[in-house]
């Protein structure tokens, strides 16, 4: 009653801001007792004793005094731990943001409403632009937990207009109030396109002639030109110094404002993408394409990129540190759904409509010098190793999705996270620890926790499920207390009594006042060999998906976290399909994301069996 009551018959994003609780601190003694409980299953008894006596030292020494600081901040910042998650997890790391960082999404799998490039991006650059105009006016829904709870709508503040500048020891985020134009690049040019024209925007079949004039455009980039994208996906100090000493004055300034002061960037890439039922490559490479492109052709810096295919096929490339990934996806899934449901286009390809008002697309110039060429050289240089180093499979599991789940009687992602321990227990033959993320937006400014789904009751059940001694009915108890287990520790994620922001916080705490403790060192040192990420879905309401079922959309994924670990993320789309996109890099002998995903679809349909079988 009180949320309808604060929110009105038509709440705006942020009406409830103000009546959201603020994130409390955790007592030390919970947050170590739920650590040791979580690391149980992982080590031998020998470390797990010395890890305790570290703990129970730290919690009766170190830690009351480090806590009393915390609690302090915490009366005065709106949240304890996001300011410093953002500088220090994102804004403070000195290595490339590409692959390591920025995450990716795709294009609606099942869905090909064009192959005019132009057009697709026009459609979906207008959805864009709308949506961003709800946003300045806060007509956006905001979004309720089982439409009662009201989640924080702090993080999108930044998506659109947003800049992560390059520093010698941190980066920046630059946010502008508005743009009035959007960053194109196509065959190694930069333009810039202008959105409003006569204090009006223009409509798709306008910003469709605009782009079109782009992609008509013969003339060849500038010597260097076409790589300047590399110092973006490459280490952030060289490019700090190029930006300072190459990027501050004349041409080469201006093109540079006109890239970081735009709405968004979009890049034309010059190789087709599709999804080919049964061509798994085809999958694959359009993954691996909107993660990382080809190192230079995406500016990794901006808050998100809009990248658009020779045959109409889309996705986008986001930098992570403004605002995690559902913000992200509620957005494409805003702006792919309008495409299709909205807007549309002619018999043959084209968008609606007659073009009336359409300015001349910018170009923008460049004027490098010798010594910036090689600055662009050796960051594209480092852009090609990492890109070489990545494993990525994209795996579309229409065996079963959630309708079978509920048949279970289990949550969703408990079943899949349970499925995810099996395969890589049967794959590497140990447990290892896992990171899931979790959202912390039941709170002002909240943005992410770590649920750690590798329990005593998970270990419990894979091992159960491997021994084929074990009778049916108790692997299937195992694996009910296993679930349950993970619930409880999504629940404890949610509402504020994680464990890792926490331990984060307090080692933050202990470097600004230079004390070095072995307990938190050796928390925060620690590997997290199987990182996972659920992609939220249908955030709108204009996802219809028992309507119109081929709108599934195929999720995205990120690059791996661990040098020896795998990197997954899922989205349950529909009643019936996954989508997985797996990486871990090549130049680990012991990981494979391709047998990491045979072993997912296989621990899958074992779980199916043992929970469905009469």
């Amino acid at each position: 009653m009180l949320i309808r009551m604060f929110g009105g018959r038509k709440p705006m994003l942020n009406s409830y801001q103000a009546s959201l609780p603020k994130l409390f601190v955790p007592a030390v003694s919970d947050t170590i007792s739920r650590y040791l409980l979580s690391v149980r299953p992982i080590y031998d008894d020998e470390k797990i004793a010395r890890l305790t006596k570290l703990a129970h030292e730290f919690q009766s020494g170190l830690g009351k005094k480090l806590q009393r600081y915390l609690i302090l901040k915490s009366w005065w910042a709106t949240n304890y731990v996001s300011d410093w998650w953002e500088e220090y997890v994102y804004l403070r790391g000195r290595s490339p943001i590409m692959v390591n960082s920025n995450y990716y999404g795709v294009d609606a799998v099942l869905m090909h409403p064009t192959t005019n490039a132009a057009a697709r991006a026009a459609n979906v650059t207008y959805a864009m632009l709308q949506y961003r105009r709800e946003l300045d006016r806060e007509e956006l829904n905001p979004i309720l937990l089982n439409k009662t709870v009201p989640l924080c709508s702090a993080q999108y503040e930044r998506q659109f207009n947003t800049t992560r500048i390059p520093g010698i020891e941190t980066d920046r985020l630059v946010h502008l109030p508005d743009s009035k134009h959007v960053a194109v690049y196509h065959k190694g040019r930069f333009f810039k396109v202008y959105i409003h024209f006569k204090g009006q925007h223009l409509k798709p079949c306008e910003l469709e002639k605009s782009f079109q004039k782009i992609l008509d455009d013969t003339n060849p980039p500038v010597d260097g030109e076409e790589l300047i994208p590399a110092l973006t996906g490459g280490d952030r100090v060289p490019w700090a110094q190029a930006r300072m000493e190459y990027f501050s004055k004349g041409k080469n300034k201006a093109s540079l404002d006109a890239i970081e002061k735009a709405a968004f960037f979009v890049t034309f890439d010059d190789k087709e993408q599709n999804f080919v039922k049964g061509d798994q490559n085809t999958f694959d490479t359009y993954a691996q394409t909107m993660l990382h492109g080809n190192g230079s052709n995406r500016w990794f810096d901006k808050s998100f990129n809009l990248v658009v295919c020779p045959n109409g096929r889309i996705g986008f490339n986001a930098e992570h540190s403004w605002a995690d990934a559902p913000i992200m996806a509620h957005l494409w899934e805003f702006a792919v759904t309008d495409d299709h449901n909205l807007f549309g286009y002619t018999e043959d390809g084209h968008t609606k409509g007659e073009a009336v008002n359409t300015p001349n697309p910018v170009r923008l110039e460049w004027d490098l010098a010798p010594e910036c060429k090689k600055v662009i050289a050796s960051s594209y240089q480092t852009c090609l190793r990492l890109i070489s180093d990545v494993d990525l499979h994209f795996l579309m599991h229409d065996a079963f999705g959630k309708g079978l789940m509920k048949e279970c009687k289990t949550s969703p992602d408990a079943f899949i996270q349970m499925a995810l321990q099996l395969a890589y227990y049967r794959t590497s033959n140990k447990f290892s620890l896992t990171y899931e993320s979790s959202m912390t937006r039941l709170f002002r400014e909240g943005r992410t926790e770590t649920v750690r789904p590798c329990t005593i009751e998970s270990c419990a059940f894979v091992r159960a499920m491997e021994d084929p001694s074990v009778p049916r009915a108790e692997v299937l108890k195992h694996f009910k207390a296993a679930t349950e287990r993970h619930q409880q520790g999504y629940r404890d994620a949610m509402t504020g009594n994680g464990i890792d922001r926490h331990l984060f916080c307090l080692y933050v705490v202990s470097k600004y006042l230079e004390i070095e403790d072995p307990f938190l060192s050796e928390v925060l040192s620690e590997p997290w060999r199987l990182s996972t990420s659920q992609t939220p879905h249908s955030q709108t309401d204009k996802l219809e998906l028992t309507k119109y079922p081929n709108r599934i959309s195929g999720g995205g994924g990120f690059g791996p976290v661990a040098d020896d670990g795998y990197g997954v993320s899922y989205i349950i789309a529909g009643e019936d399909v996954l989508f997985f996109h797996i990486s871990c890099k090549k130049s680990c002998p012991t990981t494979s994301s391709e047998k990491f995903a045979n072993a997912i679809c296989k621990a899958l349909a074992d779980i199916k069996d043992l929970c469905l079988k009469k």
